[in-house]
Parts: structure tokens; sequence; C-alpha cells
């Protein structure tokens, strides 16, 4: 259930529909590759954000049915067959290129409006994309899938503050920040207090409603591939309680999901399948 190292996406399983999954997989690697390419070794920006273009290039060739560079070969050429196949929207394509080149910049973000702004190209986009496949197209159901992406967007930079901060990342709005009276040699030095801890709980708080306004989304898929939309919606809301039995402390360890939380989720996606939230 990953996109990259960190973000938190169904990818093809055992539960995604066969003949769905070489284009799921098409997608995955799309997605991982540019990520590895935005976040991944010592390069600088400028150099980042040209491997992008040229990234960028590849795809719109995959797109027009021209030859790519050859440099990612693994990644085009199943992507182009998705793209003849199933007509994969490239717009969407574009807009989690457009994340990772805002990526290679770590800019902060003014306000929660900003965040879901980055959340609408780096995470919204996948969920559309799979959508796309499973012939689903209605404003409602694109709705609910853009609030279960943003959230486990949201669920993935909360759980990693611990990581995320010495490495130069902050998702945290500003305005949020302040609100909380935290200074920003606390917030971004990576140092657990009482009021970092306030200010991940009420992110945490808004998350889960964000979550909770897309989960119905899962009634709407049908076989395998509703019931893992609703395991990777239960995983986020599954982390999201781990943060709050920690009292907020993701600035001094990460929390994790591990075997004993499987049957947990189990019990709470068939709950989904009965229509509870």
């Amino acid at each position: 259930m990953a996109v990259g190292h960190y973000e938190n996406f169904p990818v093809a399983s055992l539960l995604s529909p066969p003949a769905l999954r070489p284009a799921i997989v098409a997608i995955y690697h799309f997605a991982r590759t540019a990520d590895d390419i935005a976040d991944e070794g010592d390069a600088a920006q400028a150099a980042r954000a040209a491997e992008l273009g040229a990234y960028r290039a590849d795809l719109v060739a995959a797109a027009q049915g021209g030859p790519a560079s050859r440099r990612w070969p693994q990644v085009f050429a199943p992507l182009a067959a998705a793209i003849h196949d199933f007509g994969l929207p490239t717009a969407a394509l574009h807009d989690l290129l457009d994340a990772f080149v805002q990526d290679t910049a770590n800019p902060l973000h003014a306000d929660r409006a900003s965040l879901l702004a980055y959340c609408r190209r780096s995470a919204n986009p996948v969920g559309r994309l799979l959508l796309h496949l499973y012939r689903i197209a209605d404003a409602e159901a694109l709705r609910q899938s853009d609030a279960v992406c943003s959230a486990l967007q949201l669920v993935n930079f909360w759980q990693d503050l611990s990581r995320d901060l010495p490495r130069g990342r902050c998702y945290v709005p500003e305005a949020d920040r302040v609100a909380h009276g935290i200074s920003p040699e606390v917030l971004y030095g990576g140092v657990d207090t009482p009021a970092t801890r306030a200010l991940v709980r009420e992110l945490c708080g808004w998350t889960r409603e964000l979550m909770h306004a897309g989960a119905p989304l899962a009634a709407r898929i049908p076989g395998r591939a509703g019931w893992e939309l609703r395991l990777v919606a239960q995983g986020g809301l599954r982390v999201l309680d781990k943060i709050e039995r920690m009292d907020g402390a993701t600035l001094a360890r990460r929390p994790a999901l591990g075997a004993a939380d499987l049957p947990v989720l189990l019990w709470r996606a068939l709950a989904m399948r009965r229509g509870a939230a």
C-alpha cells in the first residue's frame, strides 16, 4: 500500500482485479520512480527539477505513442500500454509530477488550504486514476476519493514527523504552528513538547474527519477492489488511533502498523461493508 517509500496508497495486491493489475503496477512505478528522483540521493534542487523535466518529457512521449528516452524503460513501456489500453487521463499523471517538482524545493505551507492544494496534486490523482480503471466517474465518487486520498497523505505526514523534520521537510501548516504558540526552532528542530503534541492531536482530528467524509466510497466499489479500499482507509484510521494513544508524540517516535493490527483492520473493514462508518 505505498506509492514511493512512505505514502499510503493502494497498489496492485491480491485484492486488485487481475485485469487491472498491470495498469495499477504501471501507475505505481511511475509515481515511485518520480518520488525517488525528487527525494533520494544528494543531488541539488535544480538537478532534481531538471531530471523531473526529462521524466515529464518521457510521459508526454508515452501518451502520444512516441519513443521515450530509454532512460526509464521499466516505467514508460508499461505506462504507455496502460494509457493506450485504458485511456488513462494523463492530466492526473502530470499533477503527480507537479507535486514531486514542488517537493524538490521543500516549501512551507501557509495554511490548511495550501496543504490540501498540495494533496490535490500529490495524492488525489492516484485515487482518480484508480476510479478511472474501475469506470467510476461521477462527481460524488470523485469528491469522496479526493477526501480519502488527501486524508491518507495527511496521516502519513503526521505519522512521519520524526523522519521528515530532520530531512528539512515540514508539512505542518504555518497557521496551525502559530496558533499553538510553537516557534520555528522548536517545530523544525523536531522538539517534542506539550504544545507540539496538542498540535499533532488537532491535525489528526481534522484528518480523521476528512477520512470519514470519503469512506462511504468503499460501498460503491465492487468486489476485491472495494475490500482493498476499506482496508486502506481503516489502515489510515488505525495509524491515527496509534497517534492518539501516543498523545500526539510523533515528533519523538513514529507509530507503525504491525501484524497484530490485521485482525482489527479486517473486522473494521467488514463493519464498513455492512454500512458502518
